[in-house]
């Protein structure tokens, strides 16, 4: 008997019991498809937040304050980090302050958490370009002048239908000039990055934040490559006129890589734990395949008694459990590769080719290996104990 007789049998033996062989391959289904979506939404989840981290720019870093008076962080302070003699590796310095603030234009009101003072080195640091009209200038935030760069989302809120460039909104009692729109930037989970407007910190603090200390100081480094350098450098100075621990440097290189390697963690266990769902599967074929063994006892007496060998009742079994894993899988990555086009508790899951591969590699594994118990004791069945079997 050659082999395509052998799978011809199988083919019989998969279709003598459809619903017995549609509940094994549904086993393997959810299995297979639980594994490549779970990974997947673990892989959509690294490249969400890698890409929110570069979004800021990986050659930036980020001087915040650690103490509740603000640790001293000031103009003058933000100002002396642009030093070429100390810091030959600054390409920028912006002096942030961030306060919320409610915009209001015609009766329409829009309340945002990140109204944001700074200068036009910002945009640049924090690779936040303007989608139409364009930032303020340094002579806008020397002057104090009272104009402001919205997101996408106020825009939306505050102008539908209008275009906002030139339109005057209420912030604090004072009117600010809109002069331009920033791109659109993705966002994840409760945090919306298009929902925040940015002016002078002259302006800023003159209307509503005051002459406080500083949110936070953005430094750029002239490149990636620099980043480290450049915290060496500005926590030279930084030492020199603020208190020990009284601040923190966040470099964004740094917390890239951390964030990856969580999210690397993470995407492993989920992955991890969707495989128990395929082991359940195997267990489901062996339990299949020794009931279908044990039915057809009789049948394979009488075709080892005409001369069957061994190892074709072997193969036949071992073909016809790998083929239930082989379906069940394939069926699983159609249903993962459809599920992958919503999103799972936020995220866009992000479906990887050699997660694809490992789980129907895994599953045509199960059903080699979960099926060699059933398909060996056909095997070794006497024909003369086959056929006298009821």
């Amino acid at each position: 008997m050659n082999y395509t007789e052998i799978l011809r049998f199988a083919l019989r033996g998969i279709g003598a019991n459809k619903l017995r062989s549609m509940l094994t391959m549904l086993g393997i289904l959810i299995g297979v498809a639980a594994v490549i979506l779970l990974v997947a939404v673990g892989n959509g989840s690294a490249q969400a937040i890698a890409s929110r981290i570069e979004a800021l720019g990986t050659n930036t870093l980020t001087v915040m304050s650690t103490s509740r008076a603000g640790g001293g962080l000031t103009m003058r302070i933000a100002e002396s980090l642009d030093d070429g003699e100390v810091a030959p590796d600054v390409r920028s310095v912006s002096p942030v302050v961030s306060t919320s603030a409610t915009l209001t234009f015609e009766g329409a009101e829009h309340e945002i958490a990140s109204f944001v003072g700074t200068t036009p080195s910002w945009f640049a640091a924090s690779n936040f370009p303007v989608a139409t009209g364009a930032i303020f200038t340094a002579d806008d935030e020397a002057q104090a002048r009272r104009v402001v760069v919205i997101g996408q989302t106020v825009a939306e809120e505050l102008f539908p239908g209008v275009d906002p460039v030139g339109q005057q909104v209420t912030v604090g009692g004072a009117l600010f000039t809109v002069t331009g729109v920033l791109q659109q930037k993705s966002s994840a989970g409760f945090q919306d990055f298009n929902d925040t407007a940015v002016a002078p910190i002259s302006a800023v603090r003159q209307v509503l934040a005051g002459y406080g200390s500083l949110s936070s100081v953005l430094v750029e480094a002239e490149s990636p490559a620099k980043v480290d350098t450049v915290q060496s450098e500005i926590s030279t100075i930084l030492d020199r006129r603020l208190d020990a621990g009284s601040y923190r440097v966040q470099n964004a290189s740094q917390l890239l890589a951390t964030q990856t390697e969580t999210a690397g963690t993470f995407t492993a266990l989920l992955g991890a734990v969707a495989a128990i769902s395929l082991l359940v599967g195997g267990i489901g074929i062996t339990n299949i395949m020794l009931v279908t063994v044990t039915e057809r006892t009789r049948e394979i007496g009488i075709r080892k008694a005409l001369g069957a060998p061994r190892r074709v009742i072997l193969s036949q079994f071992l073909i016809e459990a790998t083929l239930l894993s082989v379906i069940g899988g394939g069926l699983g990555v159609a249903v993962a590769v459809i599920g992958s086009r919503f999103p799972i508790v936020g995220v866009q899951p992000v479906i990887l080719p050699s997660s694809v591969a490992l789980a129907l590699g895994v599953s045509v594994l199960i059903g080699l290996f979960f099926g060699g118990l059933p398909a060996a004791r056909a095997a070794r069945l006497r024909p003369i104990d086959a056929l006298r079997y009821e």
